[in-house]
């Protein structure tokens, strides 16, 4: 086997870079399972699944899933489970022409994809938590700098002119995603009541849009981020816009910083904590907090059913996308505020449409964007990774199996 081998299509794969994506070791009895597995998703879902042989599974016209190579497709399926299911496609080993499409009511049944008695079969591919991805300290500065210290012009790539990595909040498909991820951020403002000399905290910079608009109000910003590559664009735009007296951008673990503010704002920053550290994140939300004020808080959420079935799991998403990160319910975080701080949320607004329609618009820019993808020194298998991260994001906000809120918590009763 060559180090640089040529599969499906025009798709090259660097072995070197990409080993799982070696061809796998037949498997026969667990492609067999895998195989019945997906005709029943088939009739279940509603998708379509067209074999290389011509083999047809679904009613004709349904969102299609073409297996280019059952061998490889099946063994990775049977082996892994849904990391296997991403590797596959990584691989080539099957294609569609809409991924959201098929992707979207797999998402909206995965809890009964696999029938009751078989669950057993979990114990052959549900990977665990491993020990090195824990957010301790030195652990969530390599898992942050694994994603976010990618390079920041391969996230320039698809998001807007904001350099905003969270859901914007749209009011119509469609409408363009600067205005959303403005409005977005302006309410997290209000909510946090940040003004004109408050002091704010916000956990996880970005590439500084809020703390710049934040200081635009006359407000007193202290960012902490762990990426380096973050911290130094934020930098520089903070310095761009003459606003460098007013925010102060840390390369610090949030657990370190000292002090009390007069009001706290986190983006989607919670999802990077790990179950082991939620109280930690949030007795030191209550300490830093000042008295009367509040915090701003956007989570990408799930049902709290999946959540414990699911929270110790080691995903596909966790091994080539977010290493160490688990989403919360809203259930864990009333619950984790309930005994360990003095904060109780009072507000929530729930924005799943608009994240759905915020990951869309990132998947057709970066679609758009492949050319440049490749000058920056991304290879295919990276960015058929990174479409099926997209999509599969998107579609768990379409199934209603993700949800993400806007939640506002306080130390006052509602």
């Amino acid at each position: 086997m060559t180090a640089v081998q040529e599969v499906a299509g025009p798709l090259a794969i660097d072995y070197r870079r990409w080993p799982a994506m070696l061809p796998p070791t037949p498997a026969p009895l667990r492609a067999a399972i895998a195989r019945a597995l997906l005709h029943r998703v088939a009739g279940r879902t509603g998708i379509r699944v067209v074999l290389e042989d011509g083999t047809a599974w679904g009613r004709p016209g349904a969102p299609t899933l073409r297996v280019a190579d059952s061998a490889r497709f099946f063994s990775r399926l049977g082996r892994d489970g849904l990391i296997g299911f991403g590797e596959s496609y990584m691989a080539a080993d099957w294609d569609c022409d809409d991924l959201v499409a098929v992707l979207t009511p797999m998402a909206r049944n995965l809890a009964t994809l696999v029938p009751p008695p078989l669950q057993w079969l979990r114990r052959w591919y549900d990977k665990q938590f491993p020990p090195n991805e824990d957010n301790d300290r030195r652990g969530a500065r390599r898992n942050i700098a694994r994603h976010y210290d990618l390079s920041n012009e391969l996230f320039a790539t698809f998001l807007d002119e904001t350099m905003t990595y969270s859901s914007a909040l749209l009011e119509r498909p469609g409408e363009d995603l600067a205005t959303g991820q403005r409005r977005k951020i302006d309410r997290i403002l209000d909510v946090a009541a940040v003004g004109p000399d408050r002091t704010v905290l916000e956990i996880g910079t970005g590439w500084g849009e809020l703390a710049l608009r934040a200081a635009q109000r006359g407000a007193h910003v202290t960012s902490l981020t762990l990426s380096e590559e973050q911290a130094a664009l934020a930098r520089q735009r903070v310095s761009a816009a003459g606003l460098s007296d007013r925010v102060d951008i840390r390369i610090q673990d949030y657990r370190d910083v000292v002090g009390r503010f007069d009001a706290i704002v986190s983006v989607e920053m919670i999802e990077a904590v790990g179950e082991r550290w939620w109280p930690t994140f949030f007795r030191t939300l209550d300490d830093r907090l000042g008295p009367g004020g509040r915090i701003g808080l956007q989570a990408i959420l799930m049902p709290h059913e999946r959540l414990m079935a699911s929270r110790s799991s080691w995903t596909w998403i966790h091994k080539y996308i977010f290493p160490g990160g688990l989403l919360l319910s809203e259930r864990v975080i009333d619950e984790v505020c309930a005994q360990h701080t003095s904060l109780q949320v009072v507000d929530r607004l729930h924005m799943r449409s608009s994240y759905a329609d915020t990951l869309r618009q990132w998947r057709e820019r970066f679609t758009a964007a492949a050319d440049r993808v490749d000058q920056l020194g991304f290879d295919p298998t990276f960015r058929r990774m990174w479409t099926f991260y997209l999509a599969y994001c998107e579609a768990g906000f379409r199934a209603g199996y993700l949800n993400v809120a806007q939640l506002t918590l306080a130390r006052e009763r509602p």
